[in-house]
């Protein structure tokens, strides 16, 4: 008898919330987890308590796990589940060069001229409903954490994917992140920024398939 195959969950990224990837989904359907500064205005707990509040909603497996941005850190801290068949990090941002405050203003600035604008009311909206106070706290939580030395304890593959106009996950820090894995591997979408879920819906379900079928 074939197991199932894998679900894929999603974890919004810093501010966002299901609306992230309601265009994914109407192409490559897959469950959404909000939690605490991703879509949740709550008092945000340390990483790892997120990564266990994640496991607790993910129910039965195998799950491919998406994150995006920030949640990155969540993924990758929650990824050695054994009900984890496979990782997706969406433009992962906690390069160390970005702890400076001026460096990330900078690199988000940089970022954001190049999405489009069209975009930019959905995104104001979930920060809206998300707020600020959660939002700070869930950098200050997960932004000192080594991703790198998380993802060398995942044996499921990891596919790192960036936009190729994403200042926020530049490339040396990506292909960086995915080395770090014993399984990881880059991918790149061309002409997008760091949105990747709301921009270029069918770039990132082409990877989900194809991921997906690395995880059977």
């Amino acid at each position: 008898m074939s197991s199932p195959s894998p679900r894929v969950v999603l974890v919004p990224g810093l501010g966002l919330d299901e609306r992230s990837s309601a265009r994914l989904r109407e192409r490559r359907p897959g469950d959404v987890v909000l939690l605490p500064g991703m879509g949740l205005a709550e008092p945000v707990p340390p990483l790892d308590a997120l990564a266990g509040r994640l496991l607790a909603a993910l129910g039965e497996g195998p799950v491919v796990l998406v994150g995006h941005s920030q949640s990155c850190q969540v993924v990758a801290a929650a990824a050695v589940d054994p009900r984890v068949r496979a990782v997706v990090l969406l433009g992962p941002t906690t390069d160390p060069r970005m702890r400076a405050p001026w460096v990330l203003a900078r690199r988000w600035l940089r970022t954001a001229v190049r999405e489009p604008w069209w975009q930019v009311p959905l995104v104001v909206g979930q920060w809206w409903r998300t707020g600020p106070r959660a939002m700070r706290a869930l950098w200050h939580a997960t932004a000192p954490d080594r991703i790198d030395d998380r993802l060398a304890r995942v044996v499921v593959p990891v596919l790192v994917v960036r936009g190729t106009r994403d200042r926020l996950c530049p490339r040396d820090w990506a292909a960086r992140v995915a080395a770090s894995a014993p399984k990881g591997r880059l991918a790149q979408v061309d002409g997008a920024a760091h949105l990747t879920l709301q921009t270029h819906p069918d770039a990132i379900a082409a990877l989900l398939v194809s991921d997906l079928g690395a995880a059977q």
